[in-house]
């Protein structure tokens, strides 16, 4: 076996050496927490019978005679949205499953779950990120009920999956399976649509063709079909040993995808305290998995909010995860994957081509995963294979040896490019990141005056006004978790995109975020200490000289440095009241986040929770 690559050691060490005090006191605590016999025993006879009031009569009996183990869902089912639409047929076919190998399965809860692509530069945008955490606390009250011996959690989007697993993570003495939904067939090709959107920023179609090729490519029931946040999520939860193996990216409808439901039913009930494998979320989502969970990120050219989810995620199980992690781990993990928007292709061709088995061996065998850490079937060797049926049987097999397509998906010693793509940029500006895997070298570095904006509809606007017809590096700035809500920004990409396509030497500075889709343009994003905050954007004005270089990982300002800190900071005004759509609500959650490059995060989930 090729031993541990010593990059991907050292940063796993380094976890958990920061980490010591916190993840032992948070063992502790799921550790006292396991159960001695099934969950609802530790319950009164009143809480048991409420517990079992409105299930069917066999259910019924087992849970008050304490017969069989019960299995808790939390469900982000609603049918608005394409990827969780599946999942409102999830719960018969878990509980069918579950009696099957004598279980009992129950809704324990719904989450909401919005969709970023309704909310994207609209103001319920402003409630996106939050929405994560409120997911994570959804979740608590469900299983609050202390009445389940295993936790199903049925999630796929944006900021749905890392809620869930903040919540398995507090329930950590639970075995938690994620049970994913797929993405939709392909629709119309990624590429045509940047083109579409692109054509429509300047006016040189109307609104009946963007809306025409919007509905072409979201068409159905399943995840979108781009390599976004939701499908990165999917990604993160197979390599983090918390799917069943290949249950990532099949899609929704079919009979591979019913039978994967009903065995995650089945294995959940089989890794119970009461069983003889018992895998607790807690214990299972070590230093390990978050490693594995990075590199599948840069081996992919995956979403950049990642690198706000991964580390709130962490600090959920007592473990602490910097941007100097990424930023390691990418240096030595090679781009494998070439998927919109770091190509032209689709999650459905990524699958195709050998999808998340290839993937998976392939880091294991160039000692970039850890191979041994545990996952709810086996360990993570155990994900070098692909589900499929077997005379109507969910079997296993190896996957493919070669790339059924070298243009989307590649072996780890002849990838696309040597490292990630995913750069911790610094400097006198703050700390942020960069998404460099979808951008032309030649595109990496930009050196240019600033353009200032307080709104991402200001920097619109000027467009418009063909204001922008130059080279400039846009900052955009109170658009932070306590600003705002740090709102996705994806909006920009057209406009800036197009300027781009004219030759102008055009790059993003923003304390905000960008889409899981963030493409061609340089941007140095999550910006902290973010402008509201006081941050160094506060201060920057029209025409000071910027530098962004994605390749050294540098945010540099050309101002005298003594003069730039006798600058009075800009005021955080926002261009209209924070209300409306509920998000007068969320003021608590602005107030309390945490940096960007600490999740932004109300939370502070240390140990035991102190």
């Amino acid at each position: 076996m090729t031993p541990l690559h010593p990059t991907v050691e050292e940063v796993t060490r380094r976890i958990e050496a920061r980490s010591k005090d916190s993840r032992a006191a948070y063992l502790e605590m799921i550790r006292s927490r396991r159960p001695k016999a099934y969950a609802r025993t530790r319950l009164h006879e009143g809480n048991i019978a409420h517990a079992s009031a409105g299930c069917a009569v066999i259910e019924k009996a087992q849970i008050l005679g304490a017969g069989w183990p019960v299995i808790g869902i939390i469900t982000a089912y609603n049918d608005m949205l394409s990827a969780h639409a599946p999942f409102e047929t999830y719960p018969q076919i878990i509980r069918d499953a579950a009696r099957e190998v004598n279980a009992v399965a129950q809704v324990a809860g719904g989450v909401p779950a919005m969709c970023d692509g309704v909310t994207q530069g609209q103001e319920g945008m402003e409630l996106s990120l939050f929405s994560r955490d409120i997911i994570a606390m959804a979740s608590a009250i469900g299983l609050s009920h202390d009445a389940f011996d295993a936790a199903l959690h049925l999630g796929v989007c944006d900021k749905i999956v890392p809620g869930l697993v903040i919540a398995a993570l507090r329930f950590g003495w639970l075995p938690s399976i994620f049970v994913p939904a797929g993405p939709m067939p392909s629709g119309l090709p990624n590429p045509e649509k940047v083109r579409i959107r692109q054509l429509f920023a300047e006016g040189k179609v109307g609104r009946d063709a963007l809306l025409k090729a919007e509905a072409e490519s979201y068409h159905a029931q399943g995840t979108c079909t781009f390599y976004g946040t939701a499908n990165s999520n999917q990604m993160i939860m197979e390599v983090m040993g918390l799917h069943l193996p290949g249950a990532a990216f099949t899609n929704p409808g079919t009979p591979l995808r019913a039978a994967l439901t009903r065995a995650a039913a089945q294995r959940a009930a089989a890794i119970t305290a009461q069983g003889g494998d018992y895998r607790p979320a807690g214990e299972l989502v070590d230093a390990r998995a978050l490693v594995n969970a990075i590199v599948g990120l840069m081996a992919t050219g995956g979403s950049t909010n990642h690198a706000l989810h991964i580390p709130a995620m962490a600090a959920a199980a007592g473990l602490e995860v910097t941007l100097e992690d990424f930023a390691d781990l990418s240096h030595v993990t090679p781009l494998m994957a070439r998927i919109y928007p770091n190509g032209g292709a689709d999650v459905n061709h990524f699958h195709a081509a050998g999808g998340m088995g290839f993937l998976v061996r392939e880091l294991i065998n160039a000692g970039l995963l850890h191979v041994d850490a545990s996952a709810v079937m086996g360990t993570l060797a155990e994900y070098s294979r692909e589900p499929f049926l077997q005379d109507g049987a969910l079997a296993w097999r190896p996957a493919p040896e070669v790339s059924g397509d070298r243009d989307v998906l590649r072996p780890a010693n002849d990838s696309f490019s040597s490292d990630g793509g995913l750069r911790l940029v610094d400097g006198p500006l703050g700390r942020g990141v960069c998404k460099v895997s979808a951008i032309k070298p030649e595109n990496r570095i930009v050196e240019a005056p600033a353009l200032v904006f307080d709104t991402q509809e200001a920097l619109r606007e000027a467009f418009e006004a063909r204001q922008l017809d130059r080279d400039f590096v846009a900052v955009v700035r109170f658009q932070g978790p306590a600003a705002n809500g740090m709102p996705e920004l994806h909006g920009l990409s057209p406009v800036l995109g197009v300027l781009q396509d004219r030759g102008y030497r055009v790059a993003l500075v923003t304390d905000g975020r960008m889409s899981g889709a963030s493409g061609k343009i340089p941007a140095a994003i999550h910006v902290a200490p973010e402008a509201a905050r006081g941050g160094p954007l506060a201060r920057v004005r029209d025409g000071d000289i910027i530098r962004l270089d994605g390749e050294a990982g540098r945010l540099d300002l050309k101002v005298d440095p003594a003069e730039f800190a006798a600058r009075a900071p800009a005021e955080f005004r926002p261009n209209r009241p924070a209300a409306g759509l509920g998000r007068e609500m969320f003021d608590l959650f602005r107030h309390a986040a945490s940096t960007a490059d600490c999740g932004a995060s109300p939370f502070r989930f240390l140990g035991s929770g102190a």
